[in-house]
């Protein structure tokens, strides 16, 4: 079988239980050991050239199948669309009369925001969605289990590789010429040459570093099709109608059913950096609900500590300390992970005017505002995605879902913000 023949076979199905990598890698390896084993069967006078064009010939291979592995999309397809942002405004007695009267059945931002066609899951009484047990499934999607059979892929050759690289050095300093020995197996060639210098293994550096580089993309994308598409129905009713009916247990639920899936298809070399992609989209989606959570979410001061708190089990999921990642996350690897998340949230508990302050004092460093006190001369903050503390769009959005009045005002009259529906 060719390189070309084990690629178009490719169906991101584990080889076995016992080795989740795809049968390509494992014929591709085997294909590259029986060529260096062939290759050291010929005598010849000018191996160190010879040996270089071997390696040069299999790290090419080697490039072109990591490219293959590594060709599964990106994070940004996972992202949903933003709403448009809207001012909240205190509705009047005779608003909130019909509002009681008429409920609107919430989820339709969830949908623009691309969380999911269904709507939300029903909440029943204690917070558990209806017809979910206190012990739900896995919501891991076959797609996302082969990515992570690609990721397990990708760790297995490289590991294969380092081994391959210090065969091919072995071989290719003082060796005798006329006598290369049967097979180039290097603990039988150490113990026929004990006193032999073992050069340091450098044939495929650039590989290697092509293979890391591919390991972090597969998992981030693996990780957002995860957190953004599997399981985005668990955020539906996250903090809609109000933040004390509707806390964020029941997510945590499916977000430790899935990790356990995680580590029970990754090898363990694979874990980690996969694990702190899974954080990292996590971070990302609770401050999209936030931040982008549409017109059925809210927020007045007084839900800070319960907000910061949902935040802090969600930091326990992923710490060594707290709750099942032991031993693959550090701590300080999650409260680094942490800090633009809580620096966010932190803006929850500034008083409306400290937070109008901090908008314009911010739109003004970066230059789209005239002037502190100049609202008509504000214009728009861009949308970067990168929410913080000091961003001037991050900022805004904290005021969009403001419940007051004096956060309405500022949006009317410097934005002319649309009131919500």
């Amino acid at each position: 079988m060719d390189y070309y023949q084990i690629r178009l076979q490719q169906n991101w199905m584990p080889k076995s239980k016992r080795e989740p990598v795809a049968q390509s890698a494992v014929d591709l390896i085997k294909l590259a050991k029986v060529t260096v084993d062939e290759f050291f069967e010929i005598p010849m006078t000018t191996r160190d050239e010879m040996v270089q064009d071997l390696a040069d010939g299999l790290e090419s291979i080697f490039q072109e199948y990591t490219y293959f592995v590594a060709s599964c999309g990106s994070r940004q397809s996972y992202l949903p669309l933003l709403p448009p942002l809207t001012r909240c405004n205190q509705d009047s007695r005779f608003a909130k009369l019909w509002k009681k009267a008429t409920p609107c059945a919430p989820g339709a931002d969830m949908k623009l925001l691309g969380m999911g066609a269904g709507g939300p899951t029903p909440v029943a009484a204690g917070g558990t969605p209806a017809g979910e047990t206190h012990h739900p499934r896995p919501s891991t999607s076959r797609g996302t289990q082969r990515l992570y059979i690609r990721i397990n892929t990708l760790h297995y050759l490289y590991s294969h590789i380092h081994s391959l690289d210090k065969s091919l050095t072995f071989f290719s300093r003082g060796g005798n010429p006329a006598h290369p020995g049967p097979s180039p197996n290097l603990h039988h060639h150490q113990k026929l040459r004990p006193n032999r210098r073992l050069t340091p293994a450098a044939h495929f550096d650039l590989i290697r570093a092509s293979i890391q580089a591919a390991i972090l993309h597969v998992s981030e994308v693996a990780a957002y099709r995860l957190i953004f598409l599997d399981s985005a129905h668990s955020y539906h009713s996250l903090y809609v109608g109000g933040v004390a009916g509707s806390r964020i247990r029941p997510s945590l639920r499916i977000l430790k059913r899935n990790l356990n899936m995680l580590l029970t298809v990754l090898t363990d070399r694979a874990q980690p950096v996969a694990v702190k992609e899974v954080m990292r989209a996590s971070f990302e989606m609770f401050l999209m609900v936030l931040l982008a959570g549409g017109t059925e979410r809210v927020f007045v001061r007084t839900d800070y500590e319960m907000v910061m708190d949902d935040f802090r089990n969600m930091k326990r999921v992923f710490c060594a300390s707290g709750e099942g990642m032991a031993a693959v996350l550090a701590d300080e690897v999650v409260d680094r992970a942490a800090e633009v998340v809580e620096g966010v949230i932190g803006l929850m508990n500034l008083p409306t005017e400290r937070l109008i302050e901090d908008f314009t004092i911010a739109a003004c460093e970066s230059g789209v505002a005239g002037g502190i006190a100049e609202w008509q001369r504000l214009s728009m903050p861009p949308t970067t995605g990168r929410w913080s503390r000091s961003d001037p769009n991050t900022v805004l959005r904290v005021l969009c879902h403001r419940n007051d009045d004096t956060a309405n005002n500022f949006l009317k009259r410097a934005f002319q913000l649309p009131k919500r529906k």
